[in-house]
């Protein structure tokens, strides 16, 4: 694709998800071929991260024809492993055509053996697939290359319980393997002396590196865990499910609800000798969104790499982009869209977004 003379800039904000990444990736897909639009930055946490990165470094190497090729590459190794994994559809499932595998006697059985078996001892050498994929399908020398969007990924850091964001040349596998790194399933990610676990427990994603280190004020959250749900959990895997969904989806609730009442108090201050609050105050937060249709799926399929399911979410992804886009496309470097509905400043309070200034 032909990069367009005056391209629109915006900044990606991509939430972690395991498996359901791969919605994540059809929306980039869409993204990336939308004419006139170009990405400054990136922040991701787990899945999120993965994706940033790959998008970066195909992005420096290819613009964003390389981004979607690097996409492709990543996920169909992901699918590679599917072989292996102990969580899959039944031909009941399959016969069904249901996604969902929450149910299934091999997620039950794994969900049984992590709540019982720490990692350290079902898995004493460390061992992770993903290591391998992530060496094999990204250039982390080209993150930091001319032409690559910035980019940020965030941890945990598991000492002292605190939010890392590692920024472009600093990400290494071990940055991306901690931003995924559950602590039930994995060994902590030893960085720098301290041990990090995933990021969505500080941050998912972080927004603030976006505001403070990028010029364009337009902010793409791309979501992939839902903030409501109906009805009351009652079963123990319904609890600890909603439980992790309620923790990873509280940092970015609690940063957006922060943006919305700095706008809020700087809406009529003078800014100019303060390059941040302006950076603040003309922010713009826009949300793409599948919530009934992930919710149904089940946390268990966020450890499914079947690739007919990673192409399902991929699809998902695309369409939900492309009526993004169609509705959406005009309020990019205008005003926020976040503020109805189910997305993220809706779940914050219901009211509508306000109108921003546009600089």
């Amino acid at each position: 694709m032909a990069a367009a003379a005056n391209p629109l800039t915006i900044n990606l904000a991509l939430q972690g998800g395991g498996a359901h990444g791969a919605f994540t990736w059809g929306v980039l897909d869409r993204l990336l071929e939308e004419p006139g639009l170009a990405v400054e930055g990136i922040s991701g946490t787990s899945a999120g991260a993965m994706n940033a990165a790959v998008l970066a470094q195909g992005y420096a190497r290819g613009g964003p024809d390389g981004a979607r090729a690097a996409l492709d590459r990543f996920w169909t190794r992901i699918g590679d492993h599917a072989v292996i994994s102990p969580i899959r559809r039944t031909w009941i499932d399959r016969l069904l055509g249901r996604w969902n595998v929450d149910a299934s006697p091999t997620a039950l059985m794994f969900d049984l053996m992590v709540r019982l078996v720490s990692p350290y001892q079902a898995n004493p050498l460390g061992l992770s697939p993903l290591r391998g994929v992530l060496e094999e399908t990204i250039d982390f020398s080209a993150l930091a290359a001319p032409g690559a969007p910035k980019l940020f990924v965030s941890t945990t850091n598991a000492r002292t319980g605190e939010l890392h964001v590692f920024a472009g040349a600093a990400v290494t596998a071990d940055v991306l393997l901690a931003s995924a790194c559950l602590p039930f399933l994995f060994h902590a990610v030893e960085i720098g002396g301290d041990p990090h676990w995933d990021g969505g427990y500080t941050a998912n994603p972080a927004l603030a590196p976006l505001i403070r280190d990028c010029t364009s004020p337009d902010m793409v959250v791309v979501k992939v865990n839902p903030v409501r749900r109906d009805g009351t959990p009652r079963t123990a895997a319904e609890i600890m499910n909603r439980v992790n969904e309620v923790s990873f989806n509280a940092a970015i609730l609690q940063e957006m609800r922060t943006i919305e009442a700095m706008q809020s108090l700087l809406d009529d201050a003078d800014v100019a000798g303060n390059p941040t609050l302006a950076r603040i105050r003309a922010a713009r937060i826009h949300v793409v969104a599948a919530d009934e249709e992930l919710a149904d799926m089940g946390v268990a399929s966020k450890m499914n790499p079947e690739p007919d399911f990673l192409h399902h979410l991929k699809a998902l992804g695309r369409a939900r982009a492309d009526g993004w886009l169609r509705e959406t496309r005009g309020a990019l470097g205008r005003r926020s869209t976040a503020g109805s509905g189910s997305d993220y400043v809706g779940a914050c309070g219901g009211r509508p977004a306000p109108r921003r200034r546009t600089a």
